[in-house]
């Protein structure tokens, strides 16, 4: 851009001191972590509001520095961006990248700072069009990040020429969970290569949204039919015929098929069970040992206006437990579970409630919308355990 290694000018560092923050009425999609993260302008790819803008300040760990990737800059031209602008500045240097409109783009997809702290200034005034923007953003201390690839639209992370080569890694950034873009398939089939890479790694359950990371995928030989499917709260679309399919591997799965084994449950247990009485006076009971994903009929379910229900499995010993399949019961009654917390024990008395990788509160996992379809939920990081609940 026209001021590329400038000096810093007035009024481009946020009014908060505080790293990983954002501030203004221009911010739209954000997550932002110490090792990664994503952010948007308000409405993207809508068109961004007039008059409006947003500062983000992020912060690296001491001794790395900041790698940003422009996903998408899509902002109104104007003379020297006077009117929308995306300018970055590192107040550690003073040094100062953009302004950027769609007059003055980004030179390269990827910008590469020594700089531990980054602040990132959006600005708009009046205008007609323009997305806005998607930038995201990882440390030096994960490599792995490239150009955009033609396949998957607006999407910063993934390898130069992924054709290239049969299994590859790429860093995701954490947030992309909820960026704009669609993914078809499921974790089974794999997705349609032109799934939003990063997204659809958050569905099949390789990387949490809230951290990201380094994920491990091979490009195979498409399939005539993607399905859709609920996993890790997104769903994915129905899918046609494609080239070429996205597979993600698990870093075990590598080494040993045996990873994604299902582990046998020796024994259920509940906090109660339904004794049904139907309308012919036969009985049916709806008992611990029926919530097998693959017992035939009605499921387990609790007893009536019971609070606080639980289902116990014991693995017999302790096991590495990196996901759950959840399923309603689809026999004369439309009945699910819609969401749930997770517990586990390694002595079945003492219980520790999960909170997976942000270990501030307790997870509540997204369950069933209907009593049909299956849904699964991965542990990340994985739970070692021989009681769950």
């Amino acid at each position: 851009g026209p001021h590329q290694g400038g000096k810093l000018r007035q009024g481009t560092a946020c009014l908060s001191t505080l790293p990983g923050v954002s501030a203004g009425n221009g911010c739209g999609h954000t997550l932002l972590t110490p090792h990664s993260g994503t952010l948007s302008s308000k409405n993207y790819p809508g068109t961004y509001p007039n008059h409006t803008m947003c500062c983000w300040r992020l912060q690296a760990p001491p001794g790395s520095s900041l790698l940003l990737a422009f996903g998408d800059v899509d902002l109104e031209p104007s003379e020297h961006c006077a009117q929308s602008s995306l300018l970055l500045a590192d107040p550690q240097t003073g040094t100062a990248y953009g302004p950027y409109c769609r007059n003055s783009v980004p030179s390269a997809p990827l910008l590469v700072t020594n700089s531990s702290t980054v602040t990132v200034l959006f600005n708009s005034t009046s205008h007609r069009s323009g997305r806005g923007l998607l930038v995201s953003y990882a440390t030096s201390q994960h490599p792995g990040m490239g150009a955009a690839s033609p396949g998957i639209k607006r999407h910063p992370w993934d390898v130069p020429d992924p054709s290239l080569t049969m299994c590859f890694s790429v860093y995701c950034p954490a947030g992309c969970k909820d960026i704009h873009g669609d993914i078809w398939g499921n974790p089974s089939q794999g997705y349609r290569d032109t799934s939003v890479l990063c997204k659809a790694a958050v569905h099949a359950g390789v990387i949490a949204d809230e951290l990201g990371g380094q994920i491990t995928l091979s490009r195979e030989k498409g399939i005539t039919v993607y399905e859709s499917a609920f996993a890790n709260g997104l769903l994915s679309k129905r899918g046609s015929l494609s080239e070429k399919r996205l597979v993600f591997h698990k870093v075990c799965c590598l080494l040993s098929p045996a990873c994604d084994d299902v582990l046998e449950v020796v024994t259920f247990n509940a906090s109660s069970w339904w004794h049904e009485v139907d309308v012919l006076g036969q009985d049916r009971a709806w008992v611990a040992e029926r919530a097998a994903l693959s017992t035939n009929g009605h499921s387990w379910a609790a007893e009536p206006g019971a609070e606080a229900a639980w289902l116990e499995l014991d693995l017999g010993t302790r096991r590495n437990v990196t996901g759950i399949i959840t399923k309603g019961s689809s026999e004369q009654h439309d009945y699910y579970v819609m969401s749930y917390h997770v517990s586990s024990s390694r002595d079945g008395k003492n219980w520790r409630p999960y909170r997976g990788s942000s270990g501030q509160e307790d997870k509540v996992f997204e369950g069933n919308a209907d009593s049909q379809g299956e849904v699964f939920n991965a542990f990340i990081p994985p739970i070692i355990a021989r009681y769950i609940r």
